[in-house]
């Protein structure tokens, strides 16, 4: 259950009358079914790990999320990413033909005894073959073709990746080049990975089916897929795994299973092995230790925000639908609830009003993020409830 403590932490003064003040109430979630008792969580020795539930939003479990490391190969994902984006902006067609320089044929193609869809030098691939290359061969030629065709350069490319993943909110990734080759490192974090999972699952969805393809054949050359997680983890759909010199193994996957999808990250292993021992034992834990909880049903009212100048000095704060969590089950957990809006609202009020969010916050921030509306209307009031808000208004930026 969720009960409010309604307690105003706003204390900074505020002139009469003014507009836009962030107002914060702070209410505890007690969401224990017997409060003697140990949570029990999800454990892993992984050095880096981070886990989320896309749907509601829900952290559901974060180890060194913001700590940067070298990905390797896994900077493909984002590659890939980036041509859906371009297709889908019709800046890119799946059947738009791309030719295989002697940059890429040497660099990422069969001279390069590394990961290759073995690209014959100056043909033309359609920009769909390079993308099932790329994701079913990890192939470094198919990226570096990619890159030239849209851009001209893979250092170009990169830039373009960089401003991109800025906007879908990667904050702490910094990409080289679309092959992950160590001489120029990229790097990145388990939350960015995460952030970039939802994103082509979210926006991409068409496309994303590429991640899971079992096998692909180019230049008479069959391949099956070399995604390490693939076929390791149940009901896992994409999308990869990485490996660098000096940061180790990290993976990216996406899970569906029994309606609910899961996202985790990893990095920090010291093998193959212990990246999918780490990813099983986050994955495993969403549906072991976590249960969705409906907080609050819709309609229902969670906190009150003041009104200047209305017949009613508040007005209520209700979720637009049901706000359902994944929280752990059982045990003595203590979230944080967190209300924000700017106010006061100037009556008249109309009902269903937008208004601000609803946060639920754990040891590692914020965990779920919801909107709210105003759940009744206030209409404008008479001149004396104006001047007596006003007053208290006033006294009220005084005495804080």
């Amino acid at each position: 259950m969720v009960w409010p403590l309604a307690e105003n932490i706003t204390s900074a003064p505020r002139a009469a009358f003014a507009q836009a003040i962030t107002v914060v109430f702070a209410i505890m979630a007690g969401l224990a079914t017997s409060p003697s008792l140990a949570v029990e969580s999800i454990v892993t020795k992984a050095p880096k790990a981070y886990l989320l539930e896309p749907e509601s939003g829900t952290v559901l479990y974060s180890k060194a999320p913001d700590e940067t490391f070298s990905p390797g190969s896994l900077v493909k994902v984002m590659t890939a990413t980036m041509i859906f984006h371009l297709i889908k902006e019709g800046e890119v067609r799946l059947d738009q033909l791309c030719t295989v320089s002697e940059h890429a044929w040497r660099t990422g193609g069969a001279p390069s005894r590394k990961s290759t869809m073995f690209a014959a030098i100056k043909s033309e691939i359609a920009v769909e073959d390079l993308l099932k290359g790329l994701l079913v061969h990890n192939a470094n030629d198919a990226a570096i073709v990619l890159a030239e065709c849209v851009d001209g350069s893979e250092s170009a490319f990169a830039d373009r990746m960089n401003a991109f993943a800025a906007t879908i909110g990667m904050t702490n990734s910094r990409f080289t080049n679309p092959t992950g080759f160590e001489d120029k490192p990229s790097s990145t974090t388990v939350r960015d990975q995460a952030v970039l999972a939802e994103y082509v699952v979210e926006t991409h969805g068409d496309l994303y089916e590429l991640f899971a393809l079992p096998e692909f054949t180019w230049n008479k050359i069959y391949q099956r897929n070399k995604n390490p997680l693939l076929g390791e983890i149940r009901n896992l759909d994409g999308l990869g795994g990485g490996n660098d010199p000096e940061d180790g193994y990290s993976g990216l996957a996406s899970v569906d299973r029994n309606g609910r999808r899961i996202i985790a990250a990893v990095a920090g292993l010291n093998s193959d092995k212990h990246r999918l021992q780490s990813l099983n034992e986050i994955i495993g834990g969403a549906w072991e230790f976590y249960a969705v909880e409906t907080i609050y049903a819709t309609g229902e009212e969670i906190a009150e925000a003041r009104v200047f100048g209305g017949t009613e000095s508040t007005v209520p704060l209700v979720a637009s639908t049901d706000i359902d969590v994944l929280l752990a089950r059982g045990g003595s957990l203590d979230y944080r609830i967190r209300v924000v809006y700017e106010g006061p609202f100037k009556a008249p009020v109309k009902k269903g009003t937008p208004a601000g969010e609803l946060r639920v916050i754990g040891k590692e921030g914020v965990v779920y993020r919801a909107p709210l509306v105003t759940g009744a209307d206030v209409p404008a009031g008479t001149m004396m409830n104006r001047a007596v808000d006003g007053l208290q208004e006033l006294l009220f930026g005084w005495i804080g």
